[in-house]
């Protein structure tokens, strides 16, 4: 591969990660009370809709990919020590060819981070809603990020999902749904992100 693409390649990466960062850092200073208060939350540009715990507020950014632009909204909820996200990203014309590629590096940006792949990071099922309103399978993922200070105990757990929707005669989106904890102590993410202060986050994700 030349050069200049993996040049391209690194740079997406870069962007990416820069988004997640900017989500914790972003939505990590905002004020929240730690209550829930479950909304659904309509995206109809982006074609989906599920529910939020708060208020989220949006993000949009541009990121660089083989000499063309991918657009991402980013939607992002703080309460507590968790941040609720969902990440849209939309292929359009000849760019439905990076899709592949894309969620690659979406998916290795979070589970490299974790030390796990996808055949050995912990999973769960659960269930979403296509545009038919049928019920879909997919893969949950439970991570934890351990700090990378010696003196400090705290860690990050996350729960993820990555959803793909092809839509006819308008490309195909990218969907990651994910709660980050942080300052978590030594928990288990898998028992820690399965009650019912996450699962409606994923649960009742529905596409348009």
């Amino acid at each position: 591969m030349p050069i200049n693409k993996l040049t391209r390649l690194g740079l997406f990466r870069a962007k990416i990660a820069q988004a997640l960062l900017s989500i914790a850092l972003t939505f990590g200073m905002l004020a929240c009370s730690p209550s829930l208060n479950w909304r659904t939350v309509q995206a109809p540009e982006e074609s989906y809709s599920t529910l939020f715990p708060a208020k989220p507020d949006k993000l949009e950014r541009n990121l660089p990919f083989q000499d063309q632009e991918i657009h991402q909204v980013l939607q992002a909820a703080k309460v507590g020590d968790d941040i609720y996200s969902v990440s849209s990203i939309h292929l359009v014309g000849k760019q439905v060819e990076f899709l592949p590629k894309i969620l690659e590096q979406l998916q290795n940006n979070v589970l490299n981070r974790a030390g796990v792949n996808l055949q050995n990071a912990v999973t769960q099922e659960s269930y979403y809603r296509n545009a038919n309103q049928q019920r879909i399978a997919a893969k949950n993922y439970f991570l934890e990020f351990p700090s990378s200070e010696k003196n400090n105990p705290t860690h990050q757990l996350m729960r993820v999902m990555w959803v793909e929707s092809a839509v006819e005669n308008n490309g195909v989106w990218i969907y990651q749904l994910a709660v980050l904890r942080t300052g978590a102590s030594k928990e288990d993410p898998k028992t820690v992100l399965t009650n019912e202060a996450f699962s409606p986050f994923f649960e009742e994700f529905k596409l348009d």
